[in-house]
């Protein structure tokens, strides 16, 4: 009877693990770009640029940013049919708690893209002069 106790809960916690998993794969499944910019060396002439095949859809910027991260990222994108250009804007935002206060970060501006057609995409992504301040990009799947 003790061993039924005993195994019934390490079961659970391998299913709840394996499902946690899957779940993680299914989202890194919907990016189709990803940059993490925190090195200078990564820019050339103070610039962030790469290539990457898009299928036509809908999109996201999504961003990891933080207080140390660029205040103003530029970001561009071209194709055979397609041009896009914001200049995203960091904004933090002002969480307080009976016994704290704390900011989470994030930027504003138009994060929805629409891609007209399967193609291959150039990225440029600009944090305007602060080449240090660390700062992930991705483009998922809406």
């Amino acid at each position: 009877m003790n061993k039924k106790i005993i195994i019934i809960p390490i079961v659970l916690i391998i299913a709840v693990i394996g499902l946690s998993f899957n779940q993680d794969d299914t989202e890194n499944s919907n990016v189709v770009f990803h940059a993490t910019l925190a090195d200078p060396d990564l820019y050339k002439n103070g610039i962030y640029s790469d290539t990457f095949t898009v299928n036509k859809g809908d999109y996201l910027f999504r961003f990891v940013p933080n207080g140390d991260s660029p205040q103003s990222l530029t970001i561009l994108l071209k194709g055979e049919n397609y041009n896009f250009s914001e200049n995203f804007k960091l904004k933090g935002i002002l969480h307080q708690t009976g016994i704290s206060e704390y900011y989470t970060w994030d930027y504003d501006g138009q994060k929805a893209i629409s891609i007209p057609a399967q193609q291959v995409i150039a990225i440029e992504i600009n944090p305007n002069g602060n080449e240090l301040g660390p700062v992930s990009v991705d483009i998922i799947e809406n």
